[in-house]
């Protein structure tokens, strides 16, 4: 009689298979990131109120990034409460930084400034870097709980040159937002906001910046 030996294959059990992600849940990753957006936007209605509400969302999705799970409620608006005090000074010289960059880009794009292609060309990369930067910024507020915009801003400057792969990336997905927010419906915009800030808290996920201490 002929002995056929057991096969030494194991079949693997269902439990340790990975789930595969149907567009279910794609779609409801969209979703979320597509409301945050527009929480982001009702928050920073009174203008002044911009800065927390950035480092409210980007500390929400740096919690779902560690834990796979939104922060509740409570713990949003304590981070919100807590970003206050410095959000109008931080809003304010942001805002400023924008309107005066946005000024410059418009008067060359016009002819209003001497300089023509070039200069209007140069002005536009250096707005990406300054946004690549800001970016990156609100992501290291985020890993600490929406505090210290201080902090971070020193900490993102001295590692910025020492990783320029991440912040050109970083850059060019502030770039690609702001293109695409000027050609859009408003409505949409708050929408890219959040993906946006969801692709530079992913793209620092695969390459890390220190984070800085709240201040």
């Amino acid at each position: 009689m002929t002995v056929v030996p057991a096969s030494t294959d194991v079949p693997a059990h269902p439990d340790t298979v990975p789930a595969r992600a149907d567009w279910r849940d794609t779609l409801r990753e969209a979703t979320d990131l597509a409301l945050l957006g527009f929480a982001v936007a009702l928050a920073a209605l009174p203008v002044l109120t911009l800065a927390p509400a950035l480092a409210t969302a980007s500390a929400a999705l740096h919690d779902r990034a560690v834990t796979g799970a939104w922060p509740d409620v409570r713990t949003s608006l304590a981070r919100f409460g807590r970003a206050l005090p410095a959000g109008p000074a931080v809003s304010a010289v942001a805002l400023a930084a924008a309107a005066l960059l946005a000024a410059d880009l418009v008067a060359l794009a016009t002819g209003r400034v001497p300089g023509g292609g070039p200069a209007l060309a140069l002005t536009a990369v250096v707005v990406a870097v300054l946004l690549g930067y800001a970016g990156l910024v609100a992501v290291a507020v985020g890993r600490t709980g929406g505090r210290g915009w201080g902090t971070a801003a020193r900490e993102v400057a001295r590692t910025c040159p020492q990783r320029p792969g991440v912040w050109a990336a970083a850059s060019g997905v502030c770039a690609l937002a702001v293109l695409l927010g000027v050609l859009v419906t408003p409505v949409a915009v708050p929408i890219l906001g959040g993906y946006a800030l969801a692709a530079l808290h992913a793209l620092d996920a695969r390459h890390p910046v220190p984070a800085p201490d709240p201040s």
